[in-house]
């Protein structure tokens, strides 16, 4: 997702006006696709890890109805907490679809002809005995839909399909993890396959394994190293604020927005964490990396927790943020980072673009040229800090910079290099 970097007024009003889209991601409902299911192996649930199994206790059916027709939507997120959906019940599984339309359960288990659920009181149910790792979609047989409440999933040439209790690698949702001070929003797990030995926590979680996310999304399960489980936290409508440490102004005559970097990065630290240890452990290093403003924030919480996060990426990030607007003087990441005298991570940094770098309102940034593009100037100015002589870190050892030429800032150009900081933090 764009974030605003020094360019033209108009070109940072739209750039700011994006960084707030909040878009869909796993589960949630396609309209059209197909009914089959691809050829390859179904992926699922491995390493132990958080999804439905056998060992779940069971809440019988008629009680789960009766919480579904007192308030469906409390019901339906209440066990996808609990259990996650489908849920298991004696005899197999309840399948829950909220669609008025969409009133088949088709699947590999029934060559994806369809059985027809049972109307209630706004859903429609069903109870299934699945094997391990069923893939399965809601149909009317003219559009399939992925279950926008299931717990776990995985993607295919059809696009989006929904699990039950899988045990190879695989995605899982938790909805609504927030705090006192930060907005719920749902956390996206990569599940891999055999035990796990580290964990990232990525920004933008809805981008980061769509297929059909912005830009063709990241694919970032393609690229994860074995071993490592991604942690994809969504961001929402106030990403701006929650993702930028100081206040800074992008347009001109326009007020003062951001600022709220410290809550989330607490938030982070204090509820996201200890949610993701308690389901699936926190073994080994854990790094923190995000693209754009992600990318800044990031670094922010590298720094804010320093001694928590062994290994922070940006890609793009909009490491200028506190001097855009042309009377703002806030403390950049860049002018942080020159003052440390102790490392706070290993460091990832990166960006497209090009440019001449300049600083032309003397406000020590380098990010005057208008032309510049990708956050070039900035993060270029921050490598420079990070390996200048007396530095705590070092070129090819404890920060990695890499510029990507012309390189455009959206998700298919993060995509495309996001593999690089991922072997960095597989080696730690």
């Amino acid at each position: 997702m764009a974030a605003p970097g020094r360019e033209t007024a108009a070109r940072r009003a739209a750039a700011g006006a994006g960084i707030l889209a909040a878009l869909a991601g796993c589960g949630d409902a396609e309209p059209g696709g197909s009914p089959r299911a691809s050829d390859g192996t179904a992926t699922s649930a491995g390493a132990g890890a958080g999804g439905q199994g056998g060992g779940a206790s069971e809440t019988p059916v008629e009680a789960i109805l009766a919480e579904l027709r007192a308030d469906r939507d409390a019901a339906l997120l209440a066990h996808a907490a609990r259990t996650g959906w489908p849920v298991p019940v004696d005899g197999g599984y309840l399948f829950v679809s909220t669609s008025a339309s969409l009133r088949l359960l088709a699947g590999e288990h029934d060559g994806w002809t369809g059985a027809e659920m049972t109307g209630d009181a706004g859903f429609h149910w069903i109870v299934l005995n699945m094997p391990a790792g069923a893939r399965y979609k809601f149909t009317d047989r003219t559009a399939w839909a992925a279950d926008p409440w299931s717990r776990a999933c995985t993607y295919d040439e059809f696009g989006e399909m929904s699990l039950v209790a899988p045990r190879e690698a695989h995605l899982e949702r938790h909805f609504a993890v927030g705090d006192a001070a930060m907005a719920p929003r749902t956390v996206r797990v990569w599940v891999p396959e055999g035990a796990v030995d580290r964990v990232l926590y990525v920004h933008d979680g809805q981008n980061l394994f769509d297929p059909a996310g912005p830009a063709g999304g990241w694919h970032l399960q393609d690229h994860a190293p074995p071993g490592v489980l991604l942690v994809g936290v969504d961001s929402t409508p106030a990403r701006l604020a929650e993702y930028t440490h100081v206040e800074d102004r992008i347009e001109e005559g326009g007020a003062l927005i951001g600022g709220e970097g410290d809550a989330y990065a607490d938030f982070l630290r204090d509820t996201v964490r200890p949610f993701i240890r308690a389901r699936y452990g926190e073994p080994g290093p854990i790094g923190i990396m995000g693209s754009s403003l992600g990318g800044l924030i990031g670094f922010h919480a590298a720094a804010r927790h320093r001694g928590e996060y062994a290994f922070a990426a940006s890609l793009s990030g909009t490491m200028g943020w506190g001097s855009i607007g042309a009377d703002v003087r806030h403390e950049t990441m860049i002018e942080r980072y020159a003052a440390h005298t102790e490392r706070a991570a290993t460091l990832y940094l990166d960006s497209g673009g090009g440019g001449d770098c300049v600083d032309g309102d003397g406000d020590g940034i380098e990010d005057d040229d208008p032309a510049a593009a990708d956050n070039y100037c900035e993060n270029l100015q921050l490598r420079d800090v990070l390996t200048r002589v007396g530095s705590p870190y070092v070129e090819g050892e404890s920060v990695f910079y890499a510029w990507h030429a012309g390189a455009t800032h959206d998700e298919a150009a993060w995509a495309a290099r996001v593999a690089d900081p991922l072997r960095i933090f597989e080696a730690l």
